[in-house]
């Protein structure tokens, strides 16, 4: 047996990091990136070398082992939208991505009052527009009490949800009933209000795209909009100009199974489809229809103090012409004042929805409000601006990423308890290969070695089990790999 010096040895490195996601990247683009770096970089060769030979001792196929990559995995997607903590496996770390599922998070999000989305997002289509004037900072915080604690959340009620594979829009559309989704019980450890973004003091805009046809019908029953504004809805022209939402593939998060354990039962026109923090009860009574009018849809308020949202008339978004206004012959039109929106600070516990907070906080606040901007900024022990790899770094060179991840994941080996891997050079495995091989053989062997025991059986294979049944329903095993054969 060559020898080989621990000097001649490199260590494998694996375990788990955080990488800041940039805005518009998918979380599984993220690892693509950082596996087509790691493969290339020098600190990851020992654990493409230790993985490939266990792979040539088990027997993997050659085109297997020739196209390995390094083993990455995420603990917790993030929408294209939003920006920061992505927590990454390496190796045998991607074992440990539960935890940090589990774990609590920290957010930092912007909502935008006066309107609501099919997503509850920035990236949605429009789906109602209400009054925005009377939100102020006051009243949000005031209203930000009733989401601290423990509450009932539902996640999205649009795109981020399915009930047996059906989207929830396309069961209203269909004219049948609306299954009912049970809510999730969330704890917000923290909540605050970091800024009041006045109208006029920021560039957060709704989005151009609108819900149009059928899917705007299941639409506005999800979201109990009246019937009288809807009609005013329907008649309102729809911009043509394309939003990001047909730009940017969005995550789905939620994918519901089983809708017997969702009750369906009718929803009213008066019950808002709200994400379930908020009570429904006492809504305002279903309103008759009205002419169609060019005008802006409004969503029922959540709550028993609320009072109507105002009509398209009475939105300060849309100043109606004077008589001169109308006789005149100039073709400029006066911009409509700007919606105010908040920036809010968060610590949840697993399975919070941020975009449902900001659709719930519009309905509390008796207007509309949607998610324009997410960051999180913690997950777990991982903070941004103290642990996280910047994806900045990634792009300027293995020089720059190495010794930081090098960092992170021997630290986080450390804590666990691991010991580096020690991969001894190529012509040292080559001398011992053999040996090992005979090793593994051996292994395999006392592996299969269970001893014989009554089976019932007809001399046939176990389906799939290893155990050959013989003749007379017993079972044979035996060290030498004969099967029970005497020879």
């Amino acid at each position: 047996m060559a020898s080989t010096s621990k000097e001649s040895r490199r260590k494998v490195v694996e375990g788990v990091f955080a990488i800041n996601k940039p805005q518009w990247a998918s979380s599984a683009g993220i690892l693509r990136d950082l596996q087509t770096a790691f493969h290339a970089s020098a600190l990851f060769t020992p654990w493409l070398t230790s993985t490939k030979r266990s792979m040539q001792l088990s027997g993997a196929r050659r085109r297997a082992i020739e196209h390995l990559k390094v083993k990455l995995g995420h603990g917790g997607t993030l929408d294209p939208m939003a920006t920061g903590v992505l927590i990454v496996g390496v190796g045998k770390g991607t074992k440990c991505l539960q935890r940090f599922l589990e774990c609590t998070k920290s957010y930092e999000c912007v909502v935008l009052f006066g309107a609501a989305t099919d997503s509850y997002d920035a990236v949605g289509k429009v789906v109602g527009r209400a009054a925005y004037a009377h939100v102020t900072r006051e009243l949000v915080e005031e209203k930000l009490a009733r989401f601290r604690g423990k509450i009932m959340q539902k996640p999205s009620v649009f795109s981020a949800l399915k009930v047996d594979g059906k989207k929830m829009y396309e069961y209203a559309r269909e004219g049948g009933e609306i299954p009912e989704v049970a809510a999730r019980p969330v704890e917000v450890l923290e909540l605050e209000m970091v800024e009041w973004l006045a109208p006029g003091t920021h560039e957060y805009k709704w989005p151009e795209e609108e819900v149009g046809g059928e899917e705007r019908v299941g639409a506005e029953k999800l979201m109990g909009i009246r019937e009288k504004d809807a009609a005013k809805g329907r008649g309102r022209k729809r911009s043509r100009s394309r939003s990001k939402s047909a730009e940017v593939e969005v995550e789905v998060e939620d994918h519901i199974t089983g809708s017997e354990a969702h009750p369906k039962r009718p929803r009213t026109d008066t019950e808002p489809a709200m994400s379930g923090a908020l009570p429904v009860e006492n809504a305002a009574p279903r309103e008759p229809s009205a002419e169609a009018t060019p005008a802006e849809q409004n969503a029922e308020p959540a709550n028993p103090e609320s009072t109507p949202v105002e009509t398209a008339e009475q939105l300060p978004d849309e100043p109606s012409k004077t008589e001169d206004q109308t006789q005149s012959n100039t073709t400029s039109t006066t911009p409509p004042p700007q919606p105010p929106a908040a920036r809010l600070r968060m610590t949840v516990t697993s399975g919070f929805y941020v975009r449902s907070l900001c659709h719930d906080l519009g309905l509390a606040c008796d207007s509309l409000g949607l998610m324009s901007s997410l960051i999180r900024t913690r997950q777990g022990d991982y903070e941004l601006g103290k642990n996280v790899l910047e994806y900045s770094d990634l792009e300027a060179g293995p020089e720059v990423w190495e010794p930081q991840v090098e960092g992170y994941l021997k630290e986080f080996m450390e804590k666990e308890g691991w010991e580096s891997e020690e991969v001894e050079d190529e012509e040292s495995w080559l001398a011992n290969r053999k040996e090992r091989e005979n090793g593994k053989r051996e292994a395999d062997r006392d592996r299969s070695f269970q001893g014989a025991g009554e089976k019932k059986g007809n001399g046939n294979w176990n389906k799939g089990k290893g155990n050959w049944k013989g003749r007379k329903g017993k079972t044979f095993y035996s060290k030498d790999m004969k099967g029970g054969r005497q020879d």
